[in-house]
């Protein structure tokens, strides 16, 4: 098999943010299994995910320290390989960084392309980027007149924040997250024990009783539609 390890549902290690973090070998499992939350936050096209947004999220239901939070925007029904997806999401930035390690949470997952919003990454002006210069002008008419470098002044703070706090993150979070999201479960992500790896492909599961299993929504993705 050959494929690169920040691809689909996958997880992202310290090393990939910053130097002296740990690769992926290096993490035991239990970091990538707990008890979790997963939180509806319906958002738009470059809406970020605001602290105001995580309260609201936490009081409806609420999380106990080192809980597992994921995501659920509603983004992850434009998966694939398109602009949509990868450089329109809403996202998170350092607002939300910083009140997920205030909360202390073990874990973080999105189901949206990034830990961060993506005019706070390469496809903006950060880092080896900008990769989607032709984005700048649209974002200033969408916008009303902000320049993408103003509003999204540094380099994925959110990624910094957790990785740097020893709280790993899940990108790409989908499938059939439309039947837990709302609920108390545990989870897992477990990784390729991959050597020196900065990241890698996860299948994520979540475990709920069976009691709770005819109160889902049936998967929303058939195979090859969606």
């Amino acid at each position: 098999v050959t494929t690169v390890m920040h691809c689909t549902t996958h997880a992202d290690s310290p090393a990939h943010v910053f130097e002296g973090g740990r690769f992926t070998h290096e993490i035991p499992l239990n970091c990538y299994y707990g008890d979790a939350v997963i939180w509806d936050i319906p958002k738009k096209k470059w809406e970020l995910i605001t602290a105001k947004d995580l309260d609201a999220a936490n009081k409806k239901l609420p999380m106990k320290e080192s809980d597992i939070i994921i995501v659920h925007t509603g983004w992850n029904k434009y998966w694939g390989d398109n602009t949509n997806y990868f450089c329109y999401s809403p996202g998170l930035g350092r607002e939300a960084g910083e009140w997920f390690v205030a909360h202390k949470v073990k874990a973080v997952g999105v189901d949206q392309q990034a830990l961060d919003h993506p005019l706070h990454t390469a496809i903006g002006p950060h880092g080896p980027g900008p990769l989607r210069p032709d984005l700048f002008k649209e974002y200033k008419e969408w916008s009303g007149g902000h320049e993408v470098i103003d509003d999204f002044p540094e380099w994925e703070p959110c990624h910094n924040l957790l990785m740097r706090n020893g709280i790993l993150g899940w990108e790409n979070v989908g499938g059939d997250i439309a039947k837990v999201v709302g609920k108390r479960c545990k989870i897992s992500g477990f990784p390729i024990r991959w050597y020196m790896g900065d990241g890698s492909i996860v299948r994520m599961v979540a475990y709920i009783d069976e009691k709770d299993m005819n109160n889902v929504p049936d998967r929303i993705y058939k195979y090859g539609t969606q």
